[in-house]
């Protein structure tokens, strides 16, 4: 679970920081299957380091 409620109401600056905190993580550490267990992040960056890599040809 994203939040986890303490008491009767949570205020928006702590729904946002856990909202932050679980956007990061999923985004940039997780490890995915479907990319070789390597996180979103690393294996964006890889892709436009090989991108950059491979010569174009007209």
């Amino acid at each position: 679970m994203v939040i986890d409620f303490h008491g009767p109401c949570m205020d928006v600056d702590k729904v946002v920081g856990a909202l932050y905190l679980w956007n990061t993580w999923y985004n940039e550490e997780r490890l995915h299957s479907a990319l070789d267990y390597v996180p979103p992040a690393e294996y964006e960056q890889a892709f436009w380091r090989s991108q950059e890599q491979t010569p174009q040809s007209a």
